[in-house]
């Protein structure tokens, strides 16, 4: 799924848009093949449809079994006293507007006062009423997103609303500690989406002030107890060498994201410029950590180039499973590189896009040290000269937010892993060799794609009050919890 507007992402429970239900997940195909499948944490694909009860994009309709976490996703609106992502929204889309409704106002009453111009009462009131009105609606969806947004689910059945942050990680870890004990004896596929380390922070109370990195390394160091319990379990149970067990992320530190007293809650991306929603180094060079006793070898690096989508290919046919002849398959098998039996990943050219724009083309030639990557737009970093989008919280991908480049941008990584020295034909004798090459990929690339429903429009991303979810009376505050207390027995580490 990708977006024509700077949008990017479902922000309400209650949008339209979600995953389609043709799409194949490797959930899906491993249910059929018989294993037991489960997603615990952030699905953030959406949810319904049509009804409030229809479903349509929830987990279960796409090959989980077991559901138990966020259908939207984890953010600062949903923990009291972290403040909104929306400020910097409605900073720079309605401050000006209010301002200039406000000094409207002002100036006619003064005018009307003075006598130089006369405005009839109603017509004063009325435009006073609207105002008012629209600047309710505003603080309404404030005080109300929270509770109609921030819900935590098992299955279909909403248990806590809102989202209680009290030993979250705790909880989502005796899930999947259950649901391993459960279906130890039968083939099972856990996806554990982990909340943290995405604003609002959080960590329990073992946790909490013992990192030296503030809240963001309590969080870390929490999520990093939790692996380890994990792992205990797969030893108690037997496991270990018969499961594959992959730990990575979406993106790169969300460089922006720094509390109102200075701390860094975003994360940080080492050498690498820029951040999470840009195609910079620092927003897509992620790690990938996998473990399989017996089958991956213990200790080694591998510095090739892998995707998220390699993901799908690599899991369905590690279940014995043909993958799906009807469409294009991006991602590729990982297993032949992890095993030593491939030196080089088999994704020649990876196509980095920006929302539905194709932003950048990273090109590693067969026998060739040099990684070439061309950028046909970047994001205005603002302010300028620094690291990210501060004044708007997340870099965007058209418009005035991104300068367009002809000749396009271009790197070698390989010396140059900072992007920090764009090329030219006097610095690269083959600069306008690689561009053309770079070109031909993209054209294939270009054919090989078709048209789809646009689930992240305007139309499928805005609120539609039909499809709201509540666990009681909306006057109510939609407020429920059915979330036993005191029910977690783990022992810290």
């Amino acid at each position: 799924m990708a977006a024509l507007s700077n949008i990017g992402v479902f922000l309400f429970s209650a949008s339209s848009g979600g995953l389609p239900t043709e799409e194949i997940t490797f959930a899906k195909l491993l249910k059929q093949k018989g294993y037991s499948t489960a997603l615990i944490g952030k699905w953030h694909l959406g949810l319904n449809c049509n009804s409030r009860d229809d479903f349509c994009h929830h987990p279960l309709n796409h090959g989980f079994d077991y559901f138990y976490g966020l259908t939207v996703t984890n953010l600062r609106d949903c923990k009291p006293g972290e403040g909104s992502v929306f400020v910097a929204g409605v900073r720079a889309y309605l401050a000006t507007p209010l301002q200039l409704i406000g000094i409207t106002l002002i100036s006619l009453e003064v005018l009307h006062y003075i006598g130089l111009l006369r405005i009839p009462r109603g017509a004063l009131r009325y435009f006073f009423l609207i105002s008012t009105v629209l600047l309710g609606l505003l603080l309404i969806f404030f005080y109300t997103f929270r509770y109609l947004n921030c819900f935590l689910m098992r299955n279909h059945q909403i248990i806590q609303q809102p989202l209680s942050y009290k030993n979250l990680t705790q909880r989502l870890t005796e899930e999947a500690i259950q649901f391993i004990g459960r279906n130890a004896d039968i083939p099972f596929l856990l996806f554990l989406s982990y909340l943290q380390v995405h604003t609002a922070l959080y960590a329990s109370k073992d946790f909490k002030g013992k990192s030296k990195h503030g809240l963001y390394g309590d969080a870390v160091e929490e999520m990093d107890w939790s692996v380890g319990k994990i792992l205990d379990v797969l030893e108690k149970w037997n496991l270990n060498d018969k499961t594959l067990v992959y730990f990575t992320s979406d993106q790169g530190a969300h460089v922006e994201e720094v509390s109102s007293t200075g701390e860094v809650h975003g994360g940080y991306n080492g050498i690498y410029k820029g951040g999470k929603a840009t195609n910079w180094e620092g927003g897509i060079r992620v790690p990938g950590l996998l473990r399989w006793p017996g089958v991956v070898q213990e200790g080694v690096q591998i510095n090739e180039l892998t995707s998220n989508m390699d993901i799908f290919p690599t899991v369905v046919k590690l279940a014995g499973i043909p993958l799906p002849k009807d469409r294009i398959i991006d991602g590729h098998d990982l297993m032949p590189l992890l095993q030593g039996k491939i030196l080089q990943s088999e994704h020649e050219f990876l196509f980095h896009y920006c929302n539905a724009y194709l932003n950048a083309v990273r090109w590693h030639p067969r026998n060739s040290e040099s990684i070439w990557k061309a950028f046909f737009f970047t994001p205005n970093f603002d302010p300028e000269g620094s690291n990210g989008c501060y004044n708007s919280h997340v870099c965007y991908c058209y418009g005035r937010l991104v300068t367009h480049h002809n000749p396009p941008l271009l790197f070698d990584l390989s010396r140059d892993p900072r992007e920090k020295n764009p090329l030219t034909p006097e610095t690269e004798h083959h600069f306008y060799e690689i561009l053309d090459v770079i070109q031909q990929a993209v054209n294939n690339h270009t054919k090989s794609l078709h048209i789809v429903s646009n689930q992240l429009s305007w139309g499928n991303i805005l609120w539609k009050p039909w499809l709201q979810l509540c666990c009681s009376s909306i006057f109510l505050s939609c407020y429920c919890d059915h979330e036993s207390e005191g029910k977690l027995s783990l022992p810290m580490a």
